[in-house]
Order: C-alpha cells, then sequence, then structure tokens
C-alpha cells in the first residue's frame, strides 16, 4: 500500500497535471530558428486506430498504404499516448506538454491565453510558424476537427489553438458543420440522439459518402498549394475514421466478408476496482438491442466494420502520401503517421477507450525520413506521444524548446536497437506508468494494480504479491510525472 507522504506526492502531481496552464513560466517566443535544412512536415493524425495493421505485426487487416509508409520509414511499434482520450492526446501532441485530462484540454488553454497571453509556450504549430513555415490544418487535428469552438465548432472567434495556423479547415459537404461531420454517417447524416444512430453501417458509394473522403480532397489540395508555395510547410491532416460510429463505404467491407478474426485476448471484465468501464460511448449508439460483451456473433460483426473504417482511413492515407509524391515537395517532407490512441475491441470486456490498459494506451507511430537508417525495420523502443515535437525540431534543424516534455526519437531512426524509455499516462484521478516489465496503476483512493508483462500481461493484478515493485515504480512514477511540468 501507498504511504501516506507517497499518496500525497501523488495527489499533488496530478494537481500540476490538471491544471498545467496556471503553472507554465513565461516564454519569449521571438527565438531565433536554424534554418539551414528547411524541410516540410506532413503529420497524418488518425482517430480511434489500434496498432493492429500488418505493419504493426496483424495478419488479418487489409492497411496496405500505411504499410507501405512504414516500410519507407520507421513504425514504432512500443508508441505509446499520455491519455486515452482524443483532447488530452492530442493536447500533448500538439504542445510537447502534459495537461489538462478532460476533452476541452486546448480549449481550457485557448481561454487562458485570452486572458493572459504571457505565461505560455508556443505550440508546436506555432513554434514552426514563428520560424518561418507556413502552418495548415484539415480536418481533425485537434480535439473538434476544424480547431473552432462554438455551437456546431465553426465559431472563428473561438480558436482551439490560437496563433498556430495559418489556415485551419474542415470541409463539411452536406454534414453542414464541423460538429456534424466528427460523428456523420453517410451522405449528411448528422448525429442528435446517438440511440437513434446506427453503431454499424455500410453504404455503397465513394470515399466522400463519408467526411473522410471531403478532408482528403482538401489535403491533396492544400499539398498542391502549400509544394508550390516559397516557405517549408508544417501541414496537418486529420482524418476522423475509425472513431464511432463505425462507418465506410461499402468496399472497405469486401476486405472482411471471408477473413478469420484471431479471438479476442483476455476478454473478461478484470477482478476488482480497476479502470475499467461499462462501454458507455459505444453502448449509447443504436444496436437493435444487441451486446458485444455477451453476444460473440455481434462482436465478429463489430470488428469488421472496425477493420473495414481502417482500412477506408488508410485509403485516404494512400492519396494523401501519393499527392505529395506526385508535389515538388516529395523530396523534402518527413511524414508522421500517429494514432491518437488505441480501443479495445473486446478486451477486458470493454469496447471503447478510456482505461489505462495497454489497449487504450497503444496506438501506431510512424516517421518517414531522409535520415533513417535501415528503413522499413521496426524498433520496439518503448516512446510515446511528447517525443514527436523534439523529434521533428531535430529533424528539421530547429531549435527543440527547452519546455518539450519528451524525447527526440532521432536516436531510433539512426538505429532500430536504440533504447527507448519508460512511459506515463493519466485518466481521470488514475496515473499509470509502463516499463518494459511492468504497468503500474494509481488511483486517487489508495487503489494499486501492478500487472507484469513478463507473466501473464494485465490480467492479473499481482500489487500485493510484490509491494516493494509497486514501491519502486510509484516512486519512478511520481519523478516521470513531476519533470513534466516547470513551476
Amino acid at each position: 500500500m501507498l504511504s501516506e507522504r507517497s499518496a500525497d506526492r501523488r495527489n499533488n502531481t496530478l494537481a500540476k497535471l490538471l491544471f498545467f496552464p496556471l503553472l507554465v513560466a513565461t516564454l519569449t517566443c521571438n527565438s531565433t530558428f536554424a534554418q539551414s535544412a528547411r524541410q516540410n512536415i506532413l503529420l497524418i493524425c488518425v482517430d480511434d486506430l489500434r496498432p493492429e495493421l500488418n505493419s504493426f505485426n496483424a495478419s488479418h487487416i487489409h492497411s496496405p498504404n500505411i504499410d507501405q509508409l512504414a516500410n519507407s520509414g520507421r513504425a514504432f511499434v512500443r508508441h505509446y499516448v499520455n491519455a486515452p482520450s482524443c483532447g488530452p492526446s492530442r493536447y500533448t501532441l500538439l504542445t510537447g506538454c502534459y495537461g489538462p485530462g478532460g476533452n476541452q484540454a486546448l480549449f481550457q488553454r485557448s481561454a487562458a491565453i485570452k486572458e493572459n497571453p504571457t505565461p505560455f509556450y508556443p505550440s508546436m504549430p506555432k513554434w514552426f510558424r514563428d520560424s518561418g513555415y507556413a502552418t495548415v490544418s484539415v480536418g481533425k487535428v485537434s480535439h473538434h476537427p476544424g480547431g473552432r469552438g462554438g455551437k456546431d465548432w465553426d465559431e472563428k472567434e473561438f480558436p482551439e489553438m490560437p496563433g498556430a495556423w495559418d489556415a485551419h479547415l474542415m470541409p463539411t459537404g452536406s454534414w453542414r458543420h464541423p460538429r456534424g461531420a466528427m460523428h456523420g454517417l453517410a451522405d449528411g447524416e448528422i448525429r442528435g440522439d446517438a440511440a437513434e444512430m446506427a453503431l454499424l453501417q455500410s453504404t455503397l458509394g465513394p470515399d466522400t459518402t463519408y467526411p473522410d473522403g471531403l478532408i482528403t480532397n482538401e489535403a491533396i489540395g492544400q499539398i498542391e498549394k502549400l509544394a508550390a508555395g516559397e516557405k517549408p510547410f508544417f501541414l496537418a491532416v486529420g482524418l476522423i475514421r475509425p472513431h464511432l460510429p463505425f462507418g465506410a463505404p461499402k468496399k472497405y467491407m469486401s476486405h472482411y466478408i471471408d477473413v478469420e478474426l484471431p479471438p479476442i485476448p483476455h476478454p473478461d471484465k478484470p477482478q476488482g476496482i480497476t479502470t475499467w468501464h461499462k462501454s458507455g460511448e459505444f453502448m449509447r449508439y443504436f444496436r437493435d438491442g444487441k451486446d458485444p460483451r455477451d453476444d460473440a456473433q455481434y462482436a465478429d460483426e463489430v470488428r469488421r466494420h472496425y477493420a473495414a473504417c481502417v482500412s477506408y482511413a488508410d485509403a485516404q492515407v494512400g492519396r494523401i502520401v501519393r499527392a505529395l509524391q506526385k508535389s515538388a515537395a516529395a523530396d523534402n517532407t518527413i511524414i508522421v503517421l500517429w494514432g491518437d490512441h488505441g480501443w479495445h475491441l473486446g478486451e477486458h470486456s470493454v469496447w471503447g477507450k478510456h482505461t489505462l490498459f495497454e489497449e487504450s494506451l497503444h496506438s501506431p507511430l510512424i516517421i518517414v525520413s531522409t535520415k533513417i537508417d535501415q528503413s522499413g525495420t521496426q524498433t520496439k523502443a518503448m516512446v510515446s506521444t511528447d517525443d514527436i515535437f523534439p523529434t521533428l525540431c531535430e529533424l528539421t534543424e530547429s531549435k527543440i524548446p527547452d519546455f518539450a516534455a519528451g524525447q527526440s526519437l532521432v536516436a531510433q531512426l539512426k538505429d532500430p536497437n536504440a533504447a527507448g524509455h519508460d512511459v506515463v499516462a493519466y485518466h481521470r484521478k488514475h496515473t499509470t506508468l509502463r516499463t518494459e516489465t511492468h504497468r503500474l496503476i494509481l488511483g486517487d483512493n489508495g487503489h494499486v494494480e501492478l500487472y507484469d508483462h513478463t507473466a501473464d500481461g494485465e490480467t492479473n493484478n499481482v500489487a500485493n504479491d510484490q509491494p516493494e515493485q509497486v514501491k519502486q515504480l510509484t516512486v519512478q512514477l511520481e519523478k516521470s510525472l513531476s519533470e513534466r511540468w516547470v513551476e
């Protein structure tokens, strides 16, 4: 069990995490950047994407475009996010720091900047914009597609990331506004009452039958425009699928009609108090009374629809990359593909994200750069999302900001056998540390979980059997969290 002092220290650390914007010290943003290697950056963000791809050691997923990207660069097969939710995960990606835990994290930062911009470090896109880059986002890069707030997420006076983008774009077509496109189904269907909206859908039509087709079209247009410009560019493109509801053009479902899906590992609900939940986001949609937790046939159907959404997203990645390859920027652009978190498909009897188990925190990361040695070779180094900002700075020979929490991954790009590092994450009032051998989860009520990955993964809580290991990892977790904020 944790000592009272240890619990207090952990709670203090969590308080820092939740109220990070109030703690950041002053930074002068007019930094001088090295501009000797002005490489462009193409960042592709994919929502709710599990690392269940052929290039990440799966065999049943049709993902040829992402797989080709991995073959051209480096796949980080042990990449972890800092939070199992879109908002805080993207906060860390886009700021290089750890912040509030909710989906409004970036809007909280934006509101605070509006009150007083002085105490805030620049975001990653602003860092590059201030160094002379043209910065453009298309689709869901921050939490709201298009990066704005308001009732329908389209009000210009409520930017999610002030000063970050020269343009932040979200084509909506028949979905009318970004809110409609975010949870939209085919041909302009907008979510109202989720209980009346189909969880699963497979509709005949082109890629523009669903919103990601429009996002990709806009991204391709931006590549053509930016590649012809005088400035280096930072283009971020955010795809919505495979986020709920699971709808994709019918042609992508054809890949999975006869495919044999692997068994769901550890499908039982964990014992005791955990970060397990009742899959509320998933269950709110119309399922015709079916529940994959006790209906194996329906579970199989859900998994096939999720896979179809992955293949749909993969096709959009292919279109974007091919447009880049045809452009004048083909040989001078770093490509990063990043999944904002994982997703349970029945593991631990969860259908969704929002846990601190492996399935929620493990997501794909691929980097393509001319500085990669042994392209196509995976690295098994443990890395985390906060490593992306310093990596892009080093690859472009830009100044690496002192405030960035992560470590540059150039060492792993040059040598796939280079060591990684332990990673931390948080959700609500729980925190976790993942090492090479263990996962520790701490709750604010003193609850402790310890899982041994050298034995049976995350199925048997051995905290009571290994108190010294709990004590050691608790100190390490507290230290790792405290190092990610500046008082």
